[in-house]
């Protein structure tokens, strides 16, 4: 438990320090009239309280991801630990700030545009695709993973059952797309978000209560989850790509430019983009917390599961055994009602990325219609994938870990192009390094995960090298002729 404390008392200093640091490379502007004045429209540009902001930020950016990420990164041991704070401090929030504040600075610009800006035309195009085919994974796992909850508690968690399901959440996403942000999602999803924050303060609580032996840091880094089927794969990568939404995740630069669009002051940039990320690494780590407990400490036996269990029962047998029946509905909150907000922010996000890239204007519900209809047919197609084949989902969910953070190389190096650009300063190692890092996760686990080349599990360490010494050498390759052309 001195971990877990730490590690607590570490993100909350880290916000305070680091925070205010990162806040004062980027420098805004309180004078500045942002987007949500400038482009007012009354569907995607609306000012709103920043408390507001703060909470739907809060929750498109959570959904589930710090709570399933968490539980299945625990296994691994007390690196977990090390990986949220560490990760959300200099890496996740970094990205989340700048993203959300590169977005400000360009009239509430989209990723691609954001990347288009500062790594070209082509790199633009790239990753409108890669965008595009992440968020749509997004919305089709966050449609059939709470379907597949709810049919299990309505009804015998039949085939058809779970259909039914999908069709109500489907419908939810194309009201939730198309509305307004302030008609449906201002209204809503501040309460779920405080159905989340709620929850994690009482397993907290519970924690403190109990005070379990969990493993320490200081007991080993190694892997621990052997027995709990992680014997293959190996912490590098595969811890980083597991914890992404507690540490790091590349979905965040999709969402941070919707509420770019209605922040009222730059200035709120560090309490909304920063904090949100670091309060979603306090989450993740209340329930690396848990989680340990539930696999190491006999948590599992006390709640009446199993070592096996998947992250959902985890979930709802922790919060219904410590917390009881409202600790119940509150764990239906957190497994149902998070990623479908998740799930619907993802198809509103894609939405605005096509419309920026085809100078398509939003406040007709024509052109909403237009872009949503064919992209809903897409995602309809995934759907059917996933419930016609029983692999299917865990088959999409495994290229979506590695998408989410390979978007986030993106995003990071696409503000290391922004700050590398001012002369005589060297403010862009705060996201040159963790670009690196990330890198080197993405391009090790692909290279060794079975859905990408399958090479020898032994080789990350070498391969992660390799992909760290490239990117350096070649984005000082990339700053020295920068700077050259700029004389």
């Amino acid at each position: 438990m001195f971990s877990f404390l730490i590690s607590l008392a570490a993100l909350v200093a880290g916000y305070l320090l680091y925070g205010r640091f990162v806040e004062k490379v980027f420098g805004p502007d309180p004078s500045r009239k942002t987007p949500a004045i400038t482009k007012a429209d009354g569907v995607d540009f609306i000012a709103m309280p920043s408390w507001k902001v703060f909470m739907i930020q809060f929750l498109n950016i959570a959904g589930t991801g710090p709570i399933f990420g968490a539980i299945m990164g625990a296994k691994f041991g007390p690196s977990s630990y090390l990986w949220i704070v560490f990760g959300c401090i200099f890496a996740g929030a970094v990205h989340d700030y700048f993203t959300g504040m590169l977005s400000i600075r360009g009239g509430g610009a989209s990723l691609p545009d954001i990347v288009g800006q500062y790594l070209g035309k082509t790199t633009r195009t790239v990753m409108l695709v890669f965008s595009m085919i992440l968020l749509l994974l997004v919305g089709t796992v966050f449609v059939y993973s709470p379907a597949l909850i709810l049919g299990d508690i309505a009804g015998d968690g039949t085939r058809t059952s779970i259909m039914i399901w999908v069709a109500v959440i489907f419908g939810y996403y194309i009201i939730a797309t198309l509305l307004p942000v302030d008609k449906l999602i201002g209204k809503v999803y501040p309460v779920f978000a405080f159905a989340l924050l709620f929850m994690a303060a009482a397993l907290m609580v519970g924690l403190f209560v109990k005070w379990p032996a969990i493993p320490e840091v200081w007991d080993g880094l190694g892997n621990m989850g052997g027995d709990l089927g992680l014997a293959d794969q190996p912490i590098f990568p595969c811890l980083f790509i597991t914890i992404a939404c507690g540490a790091i995740s590349g979905f965040h630069a999709t969402q941070s430019p919707l509420m770019a669009r209605c922040v009222e002051n730059e200035k709120l940039g560090r309490p909304i983009f920063y904090g949100s990320m670091i309060t979603e690494g306090i989450v993740a780590l209340v329930w690396a917390a848990v989680s340990s407990y539930f696999f190491y400490a006999g948590g599992a036996q006390e709640v009446g599961s199993t070592l096996s269990a998947a992250a959902p029962t985890v979930v709802t047998k922790v919060s219904s055994g410590w917390l009881g029946l409202f600790g119940g509905i509150l764990a239906i909150l957190g497994v149902v009602a998070a990623p479908i907000t998740s799930g619907d922010t993802a198809f509103r996000s894609a939405r605005l990325i096509i419309a920026d890239f085809a100078g398509i204007q939003q406040k007709s519900i024509r052109n909403r219609l237009f872009i949503c209809i064919p992209m809903f047919l897409a995602a309809s197609l995934l759907l059917w994938y996933n419930v016609a084949d029983e692999n299917g989902f865990n088959v999409i969910w495994r290229y979506f870990g590695w998408a989410n953070q390979t978007l986030a190389v993106f995003a990071l190096w696409a503000a290391t192009s922004c700050l590398a650009r001012r002369k005589g300063s060297l403010a862009y190692l705060i996201t040159l390094l963790p670009a690196v890092f990330m890198t080197a996760v993405c391009t090790t686990y692909i290279c060794i995960a079975k859905i990408g080349f399958n090479m020898p599990g032994d080789w990350n360490f070498a391969i992660g090298a390799v992909a760290i010494v490239a990117s350096f050498v070649l984005f000082f390759w990339w700053k020295i002729n920068y700077d050259k052309n700029a004389r």
